[in-house]
């Protein structure tokens, strides 16, 4: 359990620093693509869609980190190139979804149309390859800190009982 929430800390991490870098990215690759504001503009709309954006691409980013934390052991190569080669099996394996979200995604005639856009792409590559490089680097540095097997529920943080 605690390897897999190690991982979701680097991979939330690592989407966050993704997210917060894509502003420049897009003006060094001349794209107007986006993906908070794709994911954002997929499940709301007005000024809501940024900070949903937001919290889609890190839960993303943390799914995608502890799935990784999961199978690490499991794959050769170390960590470093394990996460980028991960990263970069996402990014072109979902990449020809692209053709999909111009036809089907509720925002569609806002958003940068991906079908044929090598900027996209091109920025779309470089994000993956900077999101696999510090997964890379944080989760096996969180998972080999001192304690960091298996989690009881006694070290679990007590409830509030609120929700976020």
């Amino acid at each position: 359990m605690r390897r897999a929430l190690n991982g979701a800390l680097a991979g939330a991490a690592a989407a966050t620093l993704w997210a917060v870098q894509q502003p420049l990215d897009k003006h060094v690759f001349g794209t107007r693509y986006d993906d908070v504001e794709l994911l954002g503009k997929l499940v709301a709309r007005g000024a809501a869609w940024r900070p949903a954006g937001l919290g889609v691409h890190a839960a993303n980013g943390a799914a995608f980190g502890a799935t990784y934390a999961l199978a690490r052991p499991r794959l050769p190569g170390s960590p470093f190139t394990q996460a980028l080669a991960a990263a970069m099996v996402e990014n072109f394996g979902l990449w020809p979804l692209g053709r999909s979200i111009d036809r089907f995604h509720p925002a569609r005639r806002e958003l940068e149309p991906l079908t044929g856009n090598r900027r996209a792409l091109a920025a779309a590559t470089w994000r993956h390859l900077l999101f696999g490089a510090v997964l890379g680097v944080l989760e096996p540095r969180l998972n080999s800190a001192p304690g960091a097997g298996p989690v009881r529920s006694s070290q679990l943080p007590p409830s509030t009982g609120r929700h976020a």
